[in-house]
């Protein structure tokens, strides 16, 4: 299945050091008077936007995404959301994929995965969350910020990743997922409810840090099956993302992070070969067996370490940006060091 904007947005795909828009911060604000708490101004890929109240009619773009709209559920703000694309189905956390699949769904354009600019403007949104600049971009059919800010509404994207794919600042961190939750919190007037979600996160990937620490480092490898992200048989093994923090937090390492700059490894069966790998995680995006898929890359790699002792996990949600990464780690460290568990 090849789906690179769905993947850009599922990881945040191809590393560059390209800027977010090069204006200076212009705070915008709507002209009714601000609620108690507020005004609060975000500032938010060069741009300030100011908050009169907490937005009642949010719509998520992005539909190979969900770490947005898991935030907000996260956090409790089901409520103030107008109309969401972001869906997987599937969640590491109980309750998450049904909680999800019960918010108002938004108009998806035909032969894509996102909401066009009609439809979005239809909404009269007053906050509108992207995943990267992709989802603002009127060459692919979709509202403009300027244009969203002129009806009104105020619009978000992750710092790192105010471009379009293939502009993506730095190399995410499990600090990228808190710095969202905290936007989130001041813009919707629950800040203290985003930091005990972070400590809480902090507290829980501590107490495994301090359980795996001194141990061994075994070599694991992030795929997603079925994902075509270049043209080499094996194009959607991660390599720079998110998933190192979590690894290095779990008391492992990346087995492709040093082939290539880029955000996934584009590789030949014989380059996936020759790199031992000691385990496999396998992300499940609307995948009917990922068990089975598992297996069957387990099957043609029996040098392995990781086939000859059957070892991996399935993950999904939990192991890119979103609320849920200390649920990777937790799981990822069992896998790689049960003995310590």
């Amino acid at each position: 299945m090849r789906f690179t904007h769905a993947l850009t947005a599922l990881a945040v795909l191809c590393f560059s050091a390209a800027a977010c828009g090069g204006q200076s911060p212009r705070p915008v604000s709507a002209t009714r008077a601000a609620a108690p708490g507020y005004p609060v101004t975000i500032t938010n890929c060069d741009q300030a936007y100011t908050f009169t109240g907490p937005p009642g009619r949010t719509v998520l773009m992005s539909g190979g995404a969900v770490g947005e709209v898991s935030a907000l559920v996260a956090l409790g703000l089901e409520s103030r959301i107008a109309a969401n694309a972001q869906s997987y189905g599937t969640s590491d956390v109980p309750g998450r994929a049904a909680a999800i699949d019960g918010l108002p769904k938004a108009k998806i354009l035909k032969g894509g995965w996102d909401i066009s600019r009609e439809s979005v403007l239809s909404l009269r949104p007053d906050l509108v969350i992207g995943t990267t600049g992709y989802d603002f971009d009127a060459q692919n059919g979709y509202a403009t910020r300027p244009e969203l800010l002129e009806i009104g509404a105020n619009t978000w994207l992750p710092d790192s990743t105010c471009g379009g794919p293939g502009t993506v600042r730095g190399t995410q961190t499990i600090e990228d997922s808190y710095d969202m939750l905290r936007d989130f919190g001041r813009i919707y007037g629950v800040a203290d409810r985003a930091e005990e979600l972070v400590e809480r996160s902090r507290r829980r990937i501590a107490e495994i840090e301090a359980k795996v620490r001194g141990g061994s480092r075994p070599k694991v490898m992030y795929i997603i099956p079925g994902m075509e992200m270049g043209t080499a048989e094996f194009s959607s093994i991660g390599a720079n993302g998110i998933w190192n923090d979590i690894f290095e937090k779990a008391g492992g390492a990346n087995a492709f992070g040093g082939v290539t700059d880029g955000i996934f490894a584009n590789l030949s069966k014989e380059q996936v070969a020759k790199t031992a790998v000691d385990a496999v995680v396998i992300i499940n995006w609307r995948n009917p067996d990922p068990d089975a898929e598992a297996r069957k890359l387990l099957a043609r790699f029996p040098q392995w370490r990781a086939a000859r002792d059957g070892r991996y996990v399935v993950l999904s949600d939990s192991a890119y940006l979103g609320p849920d990464n200390a649920v990777a780690v937790e799981r990822i460290a069992r896998m790689l060091h049960p003995e310590r568990f």
